[in-house]
């Protein structure tokens, strides 16, 4: 009995071990989206956009008749199990892309481990143990493997009670309940409900809390109530962020960054500094990254393989005079890994940090000096850096970048700065190495840093501190539209074959690996037509947000929150039902709230009049989400603060009346800050415009 509880023991530990869990999104279980197969499947009940191909079909269908079930219900029963596999949610129903669990997670009443039988009763799990408890199955999936194979050593048959001492020990092993932000299987195709449903928000309230023009917010990893902001030209802040409702601004001194990189960025129209990111374990490691462009005219330093090569069929001595360099791929993309050790006792009590450059993390010239992207963030939950690219700008030019496997252009690459390289994989683009599970690690035909295709500029991608399966990432259009993916193992987003769900009109849709049956792309799950806004400078692009996880505004919990940089119009996009996948997005009205620490009069009811161009958002640590403007940095507050309705809003006492300021003794001259605006501002007006 004892060697029985051990085994039992280890088995339960072996699955608590597994990776992190994945939120009820669709993936599959290499944590790819769902697809359309060419074949339909003939043996698994399945259809639409399912997570097997004929071939898995065929090959579910061998292993459910080498099991030689002699009883109907049992073997009805396996059978649903084994194609589970295919179920469009079954990353989740695997317990987040996990090969080793070898059935879904069984829905059991109780949904704790230890329940008795009797309070099983009504579950699936029970129903599983009492159809086929006595039903002899060879290599049965409910034998415990200590190996994670899926399946038992041996090929003999097998009863359920041969394998477990009681039903109760068996769904306390194979069995889950269906949570806010799981789910469990239950014998038939997932069916989420419909009425759990998230209404639009009445209105977005705002508050004033800094005058800088900012591109990047990062909060501290510390956990604490500060923040970095980050500028164009290569600066980097630590800021105090003030608590909600306390009438206070930023405590923010812009004449003493946290870093200044000026002179190691290129800062002109679309360069300068595109990105930050601060390394999980900042707090211990003092390690953060800078995602800039450098000149290699000016900057001997600056040096790296042209993304235009022999590679992906391209000449760079034939690159257009329209890329807007005197030489070929003068322009190139770098992130650069810097710390903070050795400045303060310990990390996270840095104020500063050194301008020298740890290591090269990544570097990549440019063949134009439009569409190239450069946000890097790390995933909280695998802790990987994520690296965003454009497609290289070159309208027209037919040499596809993003849909191009041997280029990292238009390409979300997912990379560990962790592991620095071996021999083996020394030919990178710089000093990391590759995660063993990136969908072309073991490719020849392919770079193996990707992550994700078909992309032409993605402006500002954000994970769902709740639900780190929803990566989401705003990508730019050229034309007609803009688009929010949620970007997925694997997944081709189309670019530029499509612009959103549409058909993009250039020679390139017609290529030979451009067609739309070879790239089966993934269309956005909210967007806008140029169309629909009310366009500045006659343009349109998207800048993306964050998933709203505070509790500041209740009725706008769980929204995904975007913008346009030039029109000012905010939407929140709500997910219906909850964990679908599926969005609509609404426009959302927005003020200012007259008790703002700083003045920012408004509009009642409409966009900002003196918000500006919307460059980017930015959430802290109390996950209070921010914009970032070129008038400068708001915060979204308490609906009331408008006199938004919010029928959930718990109301406070009222803020200090605090007279508005336009700048206190953390703050630059006015005149000063009014220049640098207007510079930042004409820089991505020109960056977005081409």
């Amino acid at each position: 009995m004892e060697g029985a509880f051990n085994f039992f023991f280890l088995f339960c530990l072996c699955l608590l071990l597994l990776p992190y869990p994945i939120s009820s999104l669709p993936l599959c279980t290499d944590l790819g989206a769902p697809f359309s197969p060419q074949k339909p499947l003939t043996f698994c009940p399945y259809s639409g956009n399912v997570c097997c191909d004929s071939a898995k079909d065929l090959q579910l269908q061998k292993q459910y008749e080498a099991m030689n079930i002699s009883d109907t219900a049992c073997a009805s029963t396996v059978k649903s199990i084994l194609c589970a596999t295919c179920d469009p949610f079954s990353a989740e129903l695997y317990t987040a892309g996990s090969r080793s669990r070898p059935v879904p997670v069984l829905c059991n009443s109780t949904g704790s481990a230890g329940s008795s039988s009797k309070q099983a009763t009504a579950s699936y799990c029970s129903s599983v143990w009492d159809t086929c408890q006595d039903i002899s199955i060879k290599n049965s999936p409910f034998a415990p493997s200590l190996q994670g194979a899926g399946t038992p050593q041996n090929s003999t048959s097998s009863t359920l009670t041969d394998l477990w001492q009681s039903k109760s020990d068996f769904c306390d092993s194979f069995g889950g309940s269906s949570g806010d932000n799981s789910l469990c299987f239950e014998g038939k195709p997932i069916s989420l409900n419909k009425s759990e449903t998230l209404p639009a928000p009445k209105g977005m309230c705002l508050e004033k809390v800094g005058n800088g023009a900012y591109l990047n917010m990062v909060a501290h990893p510390d956990g604490s109530n500060r923040a970095f902001f980050s500028n164009q030209p290569g600066k980097i802040w630590l800021a105090k962020v003030p608590e909600q409702g306390s009438g206070e601004s930023l405590e923010l001194d812009e004449s003493s960054p946290f870093v200044d990189l000026t002179d190691q960025i290129h800062f002109d129209t679309s360069f300068g500094m595109m990105g930050m990111a601060f390394h999980p374990n900042f707090a211990q490691n003092g390690r953060f990254f800078a995602s800039f462009n450098c000149d290699k005219v000016s900057n001997p330093g600056c040096s790296a393989r042209c993304a235009c090569n022999s590679d992906v069929g391209c000449d760079p001595s034939k690159l257009p005079s329209s890329s807007g360099a005197d030489a070929p791929c003068q322009y190139h993309m770098v992130v650069a890994e810097y710390s903070a050790n050795g400045t303060a006792s310990d990390p996270s009590q840095a104020e500063t940090a050194k301008p020298t450059e740890v290591r090269r993390i990544f570097t990549i010239g440019l063949p134009s000096s439009t569409s190239h992207g450069g946000q890097v963030l790390f995933s909280p939950a695998d802790k990987y850096m994520y690296i965003m690219t454009g497609d290289g700008g070159l309208k027209g030019e037919g040499h596809n970048f993003a849909q191009n496997k041997n280029s990292l252009l238009g390409k979300v690459m997912r990379i560990d700065v962790d592991n620095l390289p071996t021999e083996s994989n020394a030919d990178l683009w710089g000093n990391y190495s590759i995660p063993r599970d990136n969908p072309y690690s073991k490719d020849k035909e392919a770079q193996p840093e990707i992550w994700a295709e078909g992309l032409r500029n993605p402006w500002r991608c954000s994970f769902d501190v709740e639900r780190p399966s929803y990566f989401v990432c705003a990508d730019t259009g050229q034309d007609q539209y803009e688009e929010v993916d949620i970007i997925t193992k694997g997944g081709n987003y189309g670019w530029p074959a499509y612009e959103g769900p549409l058909l993009y009109d250039s020679k390139q849709s017609t290529t030979k690996n451009n067609t739309v049956d070879v790239i089966n792309p993934i269309f956005p799950v909210v967007g806008y037509s140029h169309s629909d806004v009310n366009k500045k400078e006659g343009s349109a692009a998207i800048s993306g947000g964050y998933f709203y996880r505070s509790t500041t505004d209740p009725c706008m919990y769980g929204s995904y929150v975007y913008a346009d940089l030039y029109a000012g119009n905010v939407w929140t996009a709500a997910e219906t039902p909850i964990n679908s996948g599926n969005f609509s997005a609404t426009s959302i009205p927005f003020s200012c709230a007259k008790d703002s620490p700083m003045n920012c009069s408004t509009v009642p009811n409409s966009r900002l009049a003196a918000l500006g161009y919307i460059f980017s958002f930015g959430e802290d640590n109390n996950k209070d989400v921010y914009i970032l403007t070129s008038t400068g940095v708001y915060r979204i507050v308490q609906p009331s603060r408008c006199d938004f309705t919010c029928s959930k809003e718990v109301k406070t006492s009222s803020p200090p009346n605090t007279p508005p300021s336009s700048s206190n003794g953390h703050h630059t001259s006015i005149q000063y800050l009014f220049s640098k605006l207007s510079l930042i501002s004409i820089s991505l007006l020109l960056a977005f415009s081409l």
